[in-house]
């Protein structure tokens, strides 16, 4: 007699190993892409190299899978990451330029609500999907939140990681046509492998609590406030170490392209289109916001170009540095959108349809 359990259990267990197989397969080609990139001098490397190879590969039927548990804790990372640039230095700079403050919180503002006009009316996004589709910044938050809502995260991933290539390799050249200065730049602390263990404890808990009030992006977050607030109080200072960031990029570029899997070629041309549109629209309007607020303060207007736009925080902070200008200016702004879009996504996101 045939035992319908026996073999139930069977197929579980040969699917399993099949799903670890892709999902080993998967890294190991995300984590030789990083690395080919990085020798190749590409933008953003750990992120861009695995997003374009293992998004090809995803296309052309290989099936691509990121284990969630890993994700999960990738993303409670990069929260953890970006939550130590959050020092009292960065209270002390807002304090100082309070109008180039408020006038990124608008430039913000108007960035989000134009490009998710953009994508609606153009492109047919639904709301929500083109909103967060259009967050100038923080593209694990966004992907997270993509993810959390059931989104399109294949047409968010590519048009969010589209604005961090595009920006990575067009804003330098640019800048590189104004006379280059030199800068004094300081030795940057690493972060204690006690505090990280202690960090990645807390913030777990933390997104447990978030998740039970149905927080979105939980876990990014919830790394985000922990880090942070003990970064602001002086308790853990130090930046993660670069093997631990730069790991936790490339799963997330891997991740990013695991997502296309399934998808085809006419909605990837559609993504390509609209994360380009999103990005020129997303630099003219920081271009105008900088050039705003110059006239009001006097400031060079390339400073707040680099602080302006809406870039990755350590391509602008590296290029502000080659350029002679004030890096603490230029950290100060970038940390500050960052704030700002995580206090900004969930009030325009409130009522608007997924």
């Amino acid at each position: 007699m045939l035992d319908l359990a026996g073999l139930t259990d069977q197929v579980a267990a040969v699917s399993r190993l099949l799903t670890y197989r892709n999902a080993i397969l998967t890294l190991m080609l995300g984590g030789i892409s990083a690395v080919v990139a990085q020798a190749l001098g590409i933008a953003a490397p750990f992120l861009t190299g695995p997003a374009f190879v293992v998004t090809l590969a995803a296309l052309v039927g290989m099936k691509t899978e990121v284990p969630d548990a890993l994700r999960d804790f990738c993303m409670l990372l990069l929260g953890i990451g970006i939550g130590a640039d959050v020092t009292p230095e960065v209270l002390k700079a807002a304090m100082s330029w309070p109008v180039s403050f408020l006038a990124l919180a608008i430039v913000m503002y108007l960035t989000i609500r134009l490009n998710a006009l953009l994508f609606a009316r153009i492109f047919r996004f639904p709301e929500a999907e083109a909103t967060v589709a259009a967050v100038p910044g923080l593209l694990s938050y966004t992907i997270a939140i993509a993810e959390d809502k059931g989104m399109n995260v294949a047409r968010v991933s590519l048009i969010q990681t589209l604005r961090v290539m595009l920006l990575t390799l067009l804003v330098p050249p640019v800048m590189g046509l104004i006379p280059k200065g030199d800068i004094q730049t300081s030795e940057v602390l690493a972060m204690g492998y006690g505090w990280i263990v202690i960090l990645l404890f807390a913030g777990a808990a933390f997104a447990w609590v978030l998740r039970r009030r149905h927080v979105p992006a939980a876990i990014f977050l919830a790394g985000f406030a922990v880090s942070a607030a003990t970064h602001l109080s002086g308790i853990s200072p130090g930046v993660l170490p670069d093997w631990i960031g730069l790991s936790a990029f490339a799963v997330i570029g891997t991740l990013i392209g695991s997502r296309f899997r399934g998808v085809g070629f006419a909605d990837l041309k559609a993504s390509l289109l609209a994360g380009v549109g999103m990005t020129v629209l997303a630099s003219l309007i920081a271009l105008a916001g900088g050039a705003v607020v110059a006239l009001i303060l006097g400031l060079p207007a390339e400073a707040l170009f680099i602080s302006f736009a809406p870039g990755g925080l350590e391509v602008m902070i590296a290029l502000a540095a080659q350029m002679g200008v004030d890096g603490t200016f230029v950290a100060a702004h970038h940390i500050a959108r960052l704030l700002i879009l995580m206090a900004l996504v969930p009030l325009l996101l409130r009522g608007l349809r997924t």
